[in-house]
């Protein structure tokens, strides 16, 4: 059985990536090494944000997750990008700006990899940012000039958009943050697959996967620093 946060041993119970750990043959940790830093960050949090019901639907996944690590730099703004774009469209006002501000922070990331112009979008982002154009033309003004780097992106802003996002659907008003979040996970997990094994069927069988979840949520405010602590 699933269980929220970390545990000492396997008679204390588990999280998503201890099993994982386990599962891989490695030392028991919620921090194994078969799996990408980030994309563990993100299990982990589904992990615990999803309802003591719904989180037991999270078990088939874990054997996806086991292998998808990479050193390429372009997979921490893929992972937080793929749950800022999730989030931006059904999380509460107050962090919407902060959403909008990370997609933008990613974007700026990945066109800079790819020596691609500054400021283009791909459609799963601009999409996104559409469902909001108060949020999205203010962190368009703020996120202006600044600047970050891969290092940086890997160290702080990665794992703090995540955190935000996912924390953000957990709470939002929507008739199944559950879904979403598995949703999400789901995402995640085939979107490292096809960067890692491009030429492989690697990722999540589609009949364990589920329809996104599609809800849409207000337009709001935030303060400037919340949004800058995402991408420094």
């Amino acid at each position: 059985m699933l269980s929220r946060g970390k545990h000492r041993n396997p008679r204390k119970g588990a999280c998503f990536m201890e099993l994982a750990s386990l599962l891989a043959g490695e030392r028991w940790s919620d921090h194994p090494a078969c799996t990408h830093q980030l994309l563990a960050a993100v299990a982990r949090h589904i992990n615990d944000y999803t309802s003591d019901a719904g989180r037991q639907r999270l078990a088939g996944l874990i054997p996806s997750v086991i292998g998808l690590t990479s050193d390429d730099p372009h997979m921490d703004p893929r992972i937080a990008l793929r749950c800022a774009t999730t989030a931006l469209p059904v999380v509460a006002t107050e962090r919407q700006r902060v959403m909008a501000v990370s997609i933008l922070a990613c974007e700026r990331m990945l066109a800079y990899l790819d020596d691609r112009p500054k400021g283009t979008l791909e459609a799963r982002s601009r999409a996104a940012m559409d469902q909001v154009p108060h949020a999205a033309r203010w962190a368009e003004q703020f996120a202006s000039g600044v600047k970050t780097s891969p290092r940086a992106f890997r160290l702080r802003a990665g794992a703090s958009i995540v955190h935000c996002a996912i924390e953000g659907i957990a709470q939002a008003c929507i008739p199944a943050p559950d879904e979403l979040l598995r949703d999400l996970l789901v995402g995640t997990i085939n979107d490292c697959a096809a960067w890692v094994r491009p030429d492989t069927d690697a990722g999540v069988p589609a009949e364990m996967s589920v329809p996104p979840v599609s809800a849409r949520g207000p337009g709001g405010r935030l303060n400037a620093g919340a949004g800058m602590s995402l991408i420094r």
